[in-house]
């Protein structure tokens, strides 16, 4: 089994995040730099939530606020599920499709040290399977032929 801490060392440990303060102009534009859907919201080295696109969408576009004038803890979710090392991946997956998020903090010891999306999970299970697949495959032809 494939624990968070080995995803983890493998997507590497580096996290965008902003603080609460910025605006969602500002968030919105580091996601778009960096290619990714969710930044953790960091105040005095603690994770203080998480802003997405989903936030984007739902609390600025459609209730028409400025992203330029709205901050980051004005739609930011604060109540964050997240996960720590030992935690096993399938077990995330659990989480992200019971609570409906695609993006989950990796905590250790109250310190924020990653950030999972659904799609590295998802991505290294695949993977895992198909290693246990092949393995399987040759299982069976080693089988076959003695």
């Amino acid at each position: 089994m494939i624990t968070v801490e080995k995803l983890i060392k493998q997507k590497g440990t580096e996290v965008w995040s902003v603080s609460p303060e910025d605006s969602v102009y500002n968030a919105i534009k580091l996601m778009s730099e960096k290619g990714i859907g969710a930044l953790a919201v960091v105040q005095k080295d603690t994770l203080a939530g998480i802003i997405s696109e989903r936030d984007y969408a739902g609390k600025v576009i459609l209730q028409g606020r400025s992203s330029k004038e709205t901050k980051v803890k004005d739609i930011m979710t604060t109540h964050v599920f997240h996960t720590v090392p030992e935690q096993h991946i399938d077990e995330c997956l659990v989480i992200m499709n019971e609570r409906r998020i695609r993006h989950l903090p990796v905590l250790q010891d109250g310190n924020l040290i990653g950030l999972l999306s659904i799609g590295d999970v998802v991505k290294e299970i695949i993977k895992d399977q198909k290693y246990t697949i092949k393995q399987l495959e040759n299982h069976i032809s080693w089988e076959e032929n003695y």
